[in-house]
C-alpha cells in the first residue's frame, strides 16, 4: 500500500515538475505574448472599420457656424505614433531603385491613369526616359506651358490647389476654414524690430503700420507637377528647418487637425521683397520626407534622428555685405548686397511626391487676391494684385 502510495506522488509529482517546465520554457521563449497568426487580419480590419467610422463622422454635413469637428489629443498622438518617418525614408529608397525597361511604362502608365498626370506638358514625354520613380516625379515641364503672369506682383510658386487665402488675424493663421495654426509655433521666433514686449507676433513681421499680413495655402496633390518656384521678386536671408513628424497634408486631414503644419516637417525661407517680410514654407507629408532646395547644398531633410521642437538655421547673408544669387540648381554666386536674390517664376526646389507650400508675407492693406477657395492653380498664375 505504501510503495503504491509512493507510486503516485511520484507520478504527480513528475507531472507537475514537467508542466512547471513546460511554463518556464513557454515564458522564456516569450512566445505567449506574441500575437497568434490569425489575429493580426483581425487587428487591420477593426482598426481600419474604426478609422473608416471616425471619417465617415467627420467628413458628414456640419451646421452653418458649427465649430468643425476636431481629432482629439490622443488621436493624434496615436496618429504621430505611426513609422511614417521610417515609412517615407523606405519610399524614398524605393523611389531610387531603376525599373527595367520593360516594366517602366505599365508603371508609370498605372501612376498616370490613377492620379490624372498630363504627360504632354512634360519636357521629355517617352515613359521610357525616366529610369526610376523619382524621376518621373521630378520631371520637368516643357518651357512653354507655364507662362508667367507679368501684370501680378505674385504668381502661385506650384501646381496645385487652393485651400485658403486671406489676412492673417491675431497671429494666427487658417489651414483650411475654420482650423488654425499658431504663427509663432509655424515661423519660430524672429528679431523685435522695437523695444515694445507688448507687440504681438504678428506686429513683429510688419515693417510699416500701413502694410498688413496675407497668407495663401497651396496644396500639391500626387499627380501634380512636384517643382516649386519663386512667387516674386525677393531675397532670402534665412532658411530655418523644423524636423517633425510626416502626417498627411490632404485636405480631409487638414481639417482634423489643429496645428498640422506646425507640427509636421517643414522647411521656412525667410526675407523681403519690395513691400517687406516675405515668407516660403515648403511643408512635408507623409512619403514625401524629401524637401530639396535647389542653391542649399547643406539642407538634409528627414533625418533618423531629430530632437522635438527644435530647428536649425542657415543664415544666406554673408560677411562683408555679399549678396548669393541662385545659380542653376544648386551652387550660388556671391555679388555685392545680402541674401539670395531671386527672380519670379525661378525654379526654387522640389517634393519627392506632393504636399503643400504657405506663403506668408507683408504687403499694402489694399493688396486684394484674385482667388477662390478650392481653385485649381498653376505655376505663373497671379495671386493678387495692388
Amino acid at each position: 500500500m505504501a510503495t503504491a502510495l509512493r507510486s503516485v506522488c511520484s507520478g504527480v509529482t513528475s507531472r507537475v515538475s514537467s508542466l512547471s517546465f513546460c511554463r518556464q520554457r513557454h515564458l522564456h521563449t516569450g512566445r505567449g505574448f506574441l500575437p497568434r497568426p490569425w489575429q493580426l487580419p483581425l487587428l487591420l480590419v477593426t482598426g481600419g472599420c474604426y478609422l473608416g467610422y471616425q471619417h465617415y463622422r467627420w467628413s458628414g454635413p456640419q451646421e452653418e457656424g458649427a465649430p468643425p469637428h476636431l481629432a482629439t489629443p490622443t488621436q493624434v498622438a496615436l496618429y504621430r505614433s505611426f513609422p511614417t518617418r521610417i515609412l517615407s525614408r523606405a519610399w524614398g529608397r524605393l523611389n531610387g531603385v531603376e525599373l527595367p525597361t520593360w516594366l517602366r511604362k505599365p508603371v508609370y502608365s498605372l501612376y498616370i491613369w490613377t492620379f490624372g498626370v498630363n504627360m504632354q506638358e512634360a519636357a521629355v514625354e517617352d515613359l521610357h526616359h525616366y529610369k526610376n520613380l523619382g524621376e518621373f516625379f521630378r520631371r520637368r515641364l516643357k518651357p512653354a506651358v507655364r507662362p508667367v503672369c507679368a501684370s501680378s506682383c505674385l504668381i502661385s510658386p506650384a501646381d496645385g490647389r487652393i485651400l485658403h487665402f486671406g489676412r492673417v488675424k491675431n497671429s494666427e493663421v487658417e489651414q483650411v476654414k475654420g482650423v488654425t495654426y499658431s504663427l509663432e509655433n509655424f515661423l519660430g521666433p524672429q528679431k523685435r524690430r522695437s523695444n515694445d514686449s507688448s507687440s504681438s507676433f504678428r506686429d513683429l513681421l510688419l515693417s510699416s503700420p500701413d502694410n498688413d499680413l496675407f497668407h495663401v495655402v497651396i496644396y500639391l496633390a500626387p499627380g501634380d507637377y512636384h517643382c516649386f518656384h519663386s512667387p516674386t521678386d525677393w531675397r532670402v536671408e534665412l532658411r530655418r528647418h523644423f524636423p517633425g513628424s510626416l502626417m498627411s497634408v490632404n485636405p480631409g486631414v487638414a481639417r482634423l487637425i489643429k496645428e498640422l503644419f506646425c507640427l509636421n516637417e517643414r522647411v521656412a525661407l525667410t526675407g523681403q521683397w519690395q513691400h517687406g517680410f516675405f515668407s516660403l514654407t515648403a511643408v512635408g507629408a507623409t512619403n514625401v520626407g524629401s524637401i530639396r532646395v535647389y542653391f542649399d547644398q547643406e539642407l538634409h531633410t528627414n533625418a533618423p534622428r531629430y530632437s522635438k521642437g527644435s530647428f536649425h538655421d542657415r543664415s544666406y547673408v554673408a560677411p562683408g555685405d555679399k549678396e548669393l544669387r541662385a545659380g542653376e540648381e544648386g551652387g550660388v554666386v556671391s555679388v555685392e548686397g545680402r541674401g539670395v536674390t531671386l527672380q519670379k517664376g525661378a525654379v526654387l526646389g522640389e517634393f519627392n511626391l506632393g504636399s503643400t507650400i504657405v506663403l506668408l508675407f507683408e504687403a499694402p492693406k489694399d493688396f486684394s487676391f484674385s482667388l477662390r477657395p478650392g481653385q485649381q492653380i498653376r505655376v505663373g498664375e497671379g495671386l493678387g494684385s495692388l
